[in-house]
């Protein structure tokens, strides 16, 4: 999952961006932002780095092993022609 801390950097970015006026609703703002964010997020299909990376390790083994077998049958049927 995403580390928390980035969701509490995007909240403070956006609470910057408030006008002076508002100052006292940033809080409230930016407790809002990260809830949405985390919401928004949290609803994605997501994996994470190391989900990604043993998927792609796998994937790669099975190819060496399907041109494995592709020159495997390629052999035998040279064999029986």
């Amino acid at each position: 999952m995403i580390d928390a801390r980035v969701f509490d950097e995007i909240a403070e970015s956006l609470g910057k961006l408030l006008p002076p006026g508002v100052a006292d609703m940033k809080n409230d703002f930016e407790r809002n932002a990260k809830s949405a964010v985390q919401s928004a997020l949290g609803n994605l299909d997501l994996v994470t780095r190391e989900e990604f990376d043993v998927q792609a390790e796998v994937l790669k083994r099975t190819r060496a092993k399907l041109e494995a077998l592709e020159a495997r049958v390629a052999a035998l049927e040279s064999e029986q022609s």
